[in-house]
């Protein structure tokens, strides 16, 4: 395995990232896997490190950069009150679809120049808060993103006027969303309004409801990791980038 961590220039910046891919077997597809709000850590890399062994380019960035490089967060980062996670709220709220796009497109310019990455369509999969910012980029970029996966993603409809579920049509890629029966960041209602807006778009992809679990499930360190779950959202994300990026 080789992984490294580079500085990306955007249009805001730098962008701290991680990368890893295989050692061997030339260029791999690439994937974009983009963090939960809670922010860059060991866990995200140990699953963007799994991802890679199985043959893809995974590049990891550090969204909240505007924020400055002290963005990393200690593991009360999800103890409800605690100092770490009023700090990551802080820069949490900032956080909109438009700027996470010019980093997508930023990112998409970067691979080109990358040896290790393939030629050709990029994924991209996201989880909590990240899950909008994959589907929009799939309707954004329809030329370039082939398939586009949500973990438990936050609001997907809601009153903004980038909310994804109004473009859902526009993505060509396929695309899958993983919702958590229990999550009060995707009640129930919401996901029910999504499924059909998603089977009404004509996208070939699906919605699917992981029952008795709470959002978070695939979080190996997360009070609310469900083996048998993640095991499935592993399943149905390289099974996706297998079909659609090779």
């Amino acid at each position: 395995m080789i992984e490294d961590i580079r500085d990306i220039t955007t249009r805001a910046g730098t962008m701290e990232t991680f990368i890893c891919h295989p050692e061997r077997n030339g260029a791999h597809p690439a994937v974009l896997m983009l963090m939960d709000a809670p922010g860059i850590r060991e866990e995200l890399y140990d699953m963007a490190r799994r991802l890679a062994t199985v043959g893809y380019y995974v590049v990891l960035p550090n969204l909240y950069y505007r924020a400055g490089r002290d963005t990393k967060f200690g593991p009360e980062v999800t103890t409800k009150g605690s100092t770490e996670q009023a700090r990551m709220r802080a820069v949490r709220t900032r956080m909109t679809i438009p700027p996470v796009m010019e980093d997508i497109a930023d990112m998409l310019a970067f691979l080109e120049s990358q040896p290790g990455a393939k030629a050709g369509p990029v994924g991209t999969h996201g989880y909590c808060m990240s899950g909008p910012y994959c589907l929009a980029a799939a309707a954004r970029y329809p030329d370039r993103i082939a398939a586009a996966a949500s973990f438990y993603g936050t609001w997907l409809v809601s009153e903004n006027a980038e909310s994804p579920h109004l473009n859902l049509a526009k993505a060509k890629g396929e695309l899958y969303i993983a919702c958590a029966e229990h999550d009060e960041l995707a009640p129930l209602p919401m996901v029910a309004e999504l499924k059909a807006l998603l089977e009404k778009s004509g996208n070939r992809g699906e919605l699917e409801m992981y029952q008795g679990v709470h959002h978070g499930f695939a979080f190996p360190q997360r009070w609310c990791y469900d083996r048998p779950a993640a095991e499935r959202h592993w399943e149905r994300l390289i099974a996706l980038y297998r079909r659609c990026l090779g």
